[in-house]
């Protein structure tokens, strides 16, 4: 007897071995990157080049993951749907780099990034193979693969890792912090490129292209992807706005300044993934569950208390992060970054806000109806690049806080209200507002009433915690335990 819940859950957990122990050991490279980049500006730079790789991965997948899952369950052709996903992206990709190569020169005059197009070539490449990588890695979350997924996974993280700890460590000359960036880069590239290696067998077709079922797939993919992209510009736009809004031509310190502003924004945000690590590993085990449950006569219930187990999670990672501030700074070894740890309780509200949106925009994958996806995540990108355009010159990175948090929370509120019109799940609206609102009542509670001894207070915020995971576990436990099957 098992739960789908429990089994999605599972599955997030394998997962997660991949995404969240993965991104935790690239998150113990933000002391490295921090110490050896005294000045936040040349952190800054490494920040706005990894905004661009979020662009680009959008694009150049197109909604072909997403696409791939639902085609293999409408059209029950699984290798033609595999072989004629994976010739459009080789084909898009290898188009792109070709022009890269061409003008990268031109792009990185145009970017701020003088005399150093190698920046825009190595990041082509590191782009090009993740989304050649990203279908092969789709197939093993669809057959269920998880434990192979994750060692491919580990093993680009570890190879990521280790080349960064080297070059970094052993190469980098503080005097000419520019080449600490293009390691970085060199690194990731490295570590890229053993994806597509150990997944050689995959690019070994046992179906042919099929330029009709493209079409179809096309037609379902190109709205996620536009959706995509403008959810990446509500994610990553305003370290690349941060700059250019900064940027005075007429005083060229100025340059510096703003990408110094970019630095520390940035490693403030690495404060507040945590949120976002468990939304990446969730979603990797999501998807291809969701679709799975389409023929279970029990879905909406599995819907409804899947939402509900994932708010009280996202709930106690937001606790977790912003109770405890005072430990994780340290993980940014230059205190000339902490200046922006503000902003850390506002960017964890956001993604939880993020994550409550993921879940509910089930309804326009699951219909069919994708443009509505397109259409919130359109309007949110046309509410980010407004809000920020406005005051990033007024308030600098504060304003990007403020912006994400705003939008994301709109995002929910719009996918709520189309989802009930078009795709009814009868979501626990109470449980929301209790679990939401004990939270925040937590967070304001133990910012207002402080020990003055360090550990004293470490206790007593986590005991506040920990009081929280106790009420919603034992309020979570009977429900998930009914959709035994």
């Amino acid at each position: 007897m098992t739960s789908p819940v429990k089994k999605l859950f599972g599955q997030t957990a394998v997962y997660g071995m991949s995404s969240i122990l993965g991104r935790l050991l690239n998150y113990l490279l933000v002391p490295l990157y921090t110490a050896v980049f005294v000045d936040p500006a040349d952190y800054g730079v490494v920040s706005e080049l990894y905004a661009w790789v979020a662009f680009l991965i959008v694009l150049l997948t197109f909604g072909m993951e997403t696409a791939f899952f639902r085609f293999i369950q409408k059209e029950g052709q699984r290798e033609k749907t595999f072989a004629t996903a994976l010739v459009s992206l080789l084909f898009v990709n290898a188009v792109f780099f070709i022009i890269l190569a061409i003008f990268h020169q031109d792009i990185a005059r145009l970017l701020l990034f003088e005399h150093h197009g190698e920046y825009i070539l190595l990041l082509g490449g590191i782009v090009a193979i993740d989304a050649i990588s990203s279908l092969p890695l789709a197939k093993l979350r669809a057959e269920e693969r998880a434990v192979r997924f994750s060692i491919i996974q580990f093993s680009s993280i570890g190879i990521n890792i280790a080349l960064n700890l080297v070059l970094m460590l052993g190469f980098v000359d503080p005097e000419h912090p520019e080449k600490g960036i293009f390691y970085i880069l060199l690194a990731n590239l490295m570590a890229s490129l053993i994806k597509p290696i150990l997944m050689y067998k995959s690019f070994q077709l046992k179906a042919s292209f099929d330029r009709a079922l493209m079409h179809k797939m096309l037609r379902y993919s190109i709205p996620l992807a536009i959706a995509g992209f403008a959810g990446i510009i509500n994610e990553m736009l305003d370290r690349i706005l941060l700059k250019q809004l900064l940027f005075d031509p007429t005083s060229p310190e100025s340059l510096n300044l703003a990408e110094a502003q970019v630095g520390i924004y940035s490693a403030s945000y690495k404060l507040a993934m945590l949120v976002t690590i468990f939304l990446q590993a969730y979603r990797y085990a999501a998807e291809p569950f969701f679709f799975n449950q389409m023929k279970n006569e029990h879905r909406t219930q599995v819907y409804v208390k899947v939402m509900n187990a994932f708010i009280g999670l996202v709930c106690c990672v937001f606790l977790l992060v912003s109770l405890n501030i005072d430990v994780f700074k340290h993980f940014i070894q230059n205190e000339s970054y902490w200046v922006g740890l503000k902003v850390v309780p506002i960017l964890l509200l956001a993604n939880v806000f993020l994550g409550i949106y993921y879940n509910q925009s089930i309804w326009y994958k699951l219909s069919g109806k994708t443009g509505y996806g397109a259409l919130i995540a359109i309007c949110g990108a046309l509410l980010t690049i407004t809000l920020n355009m406005i005051y990033i010159p007024q308030y600098g990175y504060i304003a990007c806080a403020w912006a994400t948090l705003i939008v994301y929370f709109i995002q929910m509120i719009l996918s709520y209200i189309l989802g009930q019109r078009h795709y009814p799940i009868p979501y626990n609206l109470k449980k929301f507002f209790l679990y939401l609102g004990i939270t925040l009542g937590i967070y304001f509670f133990a910012r207002e009433f402080q020990f003055e001894d360090q550990v004293i207070n470490l206790v007593y915020r986590n005991s506040l915690l920990l009081m929280l995971i106790l009420f919603l576990f034992w309020n979570e436990k009977k429900p998930l335990a009914e959709l035994e099957v």
